[in-house]
């Protein structure tokens, strides 16, 4: 009899062999199936019931056997903590998986393997913030919690007697998928809010009920339904669920095991010791990470591949902000990440979200009849600059300097946008959809108001 470990170092030689062969229907139909059996086969620490762990205990976290993966909480901001999976062997401590994003819990919070058969975290008052979800079981087989087990995939289960999976942290993604994690019809990634806010946010990673695998932007803060998609990777239905293999590869497969679409195309890894991650972040790009264990003391995590690759030209929403807040633009850096800019004489809502939108800092034109107030008022100019959907008016075969008077003369009138040619459009506050590019090929005039500002700036 194989041992657990050769067991375990077997199969998954097996499996890339037939992956790089595309024996994928075996591998996919079985998938499950050795799921269970890979959970029971391979060694792993045992989290008997009873057990608990405490916020603010830096000794306090149940590990995998190879260490690699903790469970947790991982503190966010000062007294303020999250139930968490990291990766445990890198100094970073990037967290995988929380259960309470929304819901952060102060220090002397716990988490219990209960003797009523759940996994509970409760907060300092005794209230429960979060309960893991058990399969109610039937009449004639009742589900019966036995033990817990942080495995060395970075999943973290409970177990029945058997060593049969009852619920696992893989089947309730947040924003980010392992190696070997699989994404079913109806399950989602969202991302963080921002940067500094890990609370659900404004995109989704979605493969539908119908099989379409796109990237979303979201009916924030509801969730419940989804706006606009930005980024399609199959529209033709049949898919069945997302994978992401040992060698680095996120694809949409049918029922069958036949590859309908790659996320990141021509995307293979030829180094096979590698910390891995697909993240969708709080900017709306889902991006490829890469950390190479030979170097976990050093260094950090490197994007392998990311999508889409302008986000800032790629979401327009018919209703809320787009990538960026209201009233503010995106521009991608050098760095091929959204940067967040407010107009001039426009000031941050947030100073700790460049995302979260802009608002004037000076009074605003005066629409009282009679009054001389547009002589207040200036442009300030910038270039292949637009806010798509935010115009009331539109004229054509018109001068630049008519586009200029006729918004000065409008109390409305927030930007004025025109494009060689003719075309003038007037633009209302908020500003929604705002980038910067050289595809826009327009002229923005903002409107502000000379030598008015208020007194004060957040």
């Amino acid at each position: 009899m194989l041992k657990p470990n050769t067991f375990t170092m077997a199969l998954s030689s097996s499996l890339s062999y037939y992956y790089y062969y595309y024996y994928y229907y075996y591998y996919y139909v079985c998938i499950s199936f050795l799921l269970c059996f890979v959970t029971s086969a391979q060694s792993y620490n045992n989290v008997t019931l009873g057990s608990s762990l405490v916020a603010g205990d830096i000794s306090s976290s149940w590990v995998s056997p190879s260490n690699d993966f903790a469970f947790g909480f991982q503190e966010i901001e000062s007294g303020s903590f999250l139930l968490a999976i990291w990766f445990n062997r890198i100094p970073e401590k990037t967290i995988t998986w929380s259960a309470n994003r929304d819901h952060p819990v102060p220090r002397g919070s716990k988490v219990k393997l209960t003797t009523d058969r759940s996994l509970i975290l409760i907060d300092t008052s005794g209230h429960e913030i979060w309960r893991a979800k058990l399969p109610a079981g039937s009449r004639s087989r009742r589900v019966t919690l036995f033990s817990a087990a942080m495995l060395d995939t970075g999943n973290f289960v409970l177990l029945d007697r058997a060593s049969a999976v009852l619920w696992q942290s893989f089947d309730e993604p947040t924003d980010t998928l392992l190696s070997g994690q699989t994404l079913k019809q109806g399950s989602r990634l969202i991302a963080s809010f921002s940067k500094m806010n890990n609370s659900n946010g404004r995109f989704s990673f979605d493969l539908g009920f119908d099989g379409t695998l796109a990237l979303y932007t979201t009916d924030f803060p509801l969730f419940n339904t989804l706006n606009s998609n930005y980024e399609t990777f199959n529209d033709q239905g049949l898919g069945y669920q997302v994978l992401f293999s040992q060698s680095g590869i996120l694809h949409l497969v049918d029922s069958t095991g036949k590859v309908l679409a790659d996320v990141f195309p021509n995307e293979v890894l030829h180094e096979q010791v590698l910390y891995q991650r697909v993240i969708l972040e709080y900017d709306g790009v889902l991006r490829h990470y890469v950390y190479p264990k030979s170097t976990s003391g050093s260094g950090g995590w490197t994007i392998k591949s990311f999508t889409p690759d302008n986000i800032c030209t790629a979401v327009i929403q018919q209703t809320g902000s787009g990538v960026c807040g209201f009233n503010s633009y995106c521009k991608l850096g050098d760095d091929k990440r959204p940067h967040c800019i407010c107009p001039p004489s426009y000031v941050l809502l947030d100073q700790n979200n460049d995302m979260g939108g802009c608002y004037q800092n000076f009074p605003t034109q005066s629409c009282k009849q009679g009054s001389q107030d547009k002589n207040q008022f200036d442009f300030k100019v910038l270039q292949d600059v637009d806010w798509p959907l935010s115009d009331y008016e539109h004229f054509q075969d018109v001068t630049v300097e008519w586009c200029r008077e006729v918004c000065l003369t409008d109390c409305f009138c927030a930007v004025a946008i025109f494009r060689e040619g003719g075309d003038c459009w007037k633009k209302k506050l908020p500003l929604s959809n705002g980038k910067n590019d050289t595809s826009v090929d327009r002229t923005a005039f903002i409107k502000i108001r000379i030598n008015g500002r208020f007194n004060h700036v957040n």
